[in-house]
């Protein structure tokens, strides 16, 4: 092996542990994120909520981008990032918070757990990556280990969260389009631009919706505790989950970094058995394997290894 293709080899694995690092620590942030927006959900209503968070994400990422002397892209660049911005902040987590408003949080997280396997589909038609039966078993197990955990018996998928359930749908397939779009355009741009850019791309349809729910759900009454609320969901689960979910898929292939989003139900169920008192259900362990199964196989590089061995094999044959 020449050093070039060792030296090759070494940046492709560096880059996907990276990677894995950033995926997984976003989505494990956003797991223990419910627990926060429960809280403050009942003072501040949805779109307020996440137009605070967008604004409070864009002005940290903006302080940043400043102090490190980055450049906004070209303007034939800014349109498409914005609109991967609408896409991903405005509709689809838009989408989830109404969904959710009108479902229940446990159809909120059946449903929405279907996002990884529209990630996989848009990887093959927009990005062209190969959509091979390692990844396609990756992301099924994790989706299984996801419902044995919420337990579908217990959902109400009855006609009156027909709509919600709807809207929960719309959220998964926007989701799996924005993540994968964001691959497409970090190719040209850096990470913390694409999200700032992003968050202000969420903000045109956020915003006008935070004027029009105002007046039927004013914001209640604030204390430190619901302060502290608000800082931890713009800081921590806006701005800077956000750029490590980002981050992820600049680094991996869209089809792998999908599974990362599984990480998001085990650690909200675990943070239940942690700080609510839940029960560790055989349910629940069985579950947690099987994402963790589903993480492991779509990171596993099976084909390379195939590779190598067959290049072993003829290796050993010649001499």
């Amino acid at each position: 092996m020449s050093d070039s293709h060792h030296n090759s080899s070494l940046i492709t694995r560096h880059s996907l542990l990276l990677g894995a690092l950033y995926g997984l620590s976003a989505a494990s942030i956003w797991g223990g994120m419910y627990v926060v927006s429960d809280v403050v959900l009942q003072t501040i209503p949805p779109f307020t909520l996440l137009t605070i968070r967008l604004l409070m994400g864009a002005a940290i990422l903006a302080i940043i981008v400043r102090r490190q002397g980055m450049r906004l892209p070209a303007r034939a660049q800014l349109l498409p990032m914005l609109l991967v911005g609408f896409i991903g902040f405005g509709i689809s987590v838009g989408a989830q918070f109404v969904g959710t408003d009108r479902s229940t949080a446990l159809n909120g997280t059946l449903v929405t757990s279907a996002s990884p396997a529209f990630i996989l589909l848009f990887a093959a038609l927009i990005l062209r990556e190969k959509l091979t039966l390692q990844r396609i078993f990756a992301v099924t197990v994790a989706t299984i280990g996801v419902i044995v955990i919420v337990d579908p018996a217990k959902a109400d998928f009855s006609s009156q969260t027909f709509t919600g359930n709807a809207i929960l749908a719309l959220a998964a397939v926007t989701w799996g389009l924005y993540s994968v779009l964001v691959r497409r355009v970090s190719a040209q741009t850096d990470t913390l631009v694409i999200t700032l850019l992003a968050f202000i791309g969420g903000l045109f349809l956020t915003a006008p919706a935070a004027l029009l729910e105002l007046p039927a759900r004013p914001i209640g009454d604030i204390d430190g505790g619901l302060i502290l609320g608000v800082l931890y969901l713009g800081v921590v689960s806006t701005a800077l989950a956000m750029w490590l979910w980002n981050r992820a898929f600049a680094l991996v292939d869209a089809s792998a970094a999908s599974l990362f989003f599984f990480a998001q139900p085990l650690v909200g169920a675990l943070l239940s058995v942690l700080l609510l008192g839940q029960q560790m259900t055989p349910n629940l362990w069985v579950g947690s394997l099987m994402i963790a199964l589903g993480l492991i196989l779509s990171l596993y590089p099976l084909e390379r290894l195939a590779a190598r061995r067959a290049l072993k094999v003829k290796s050993e044959i010649s001499d």
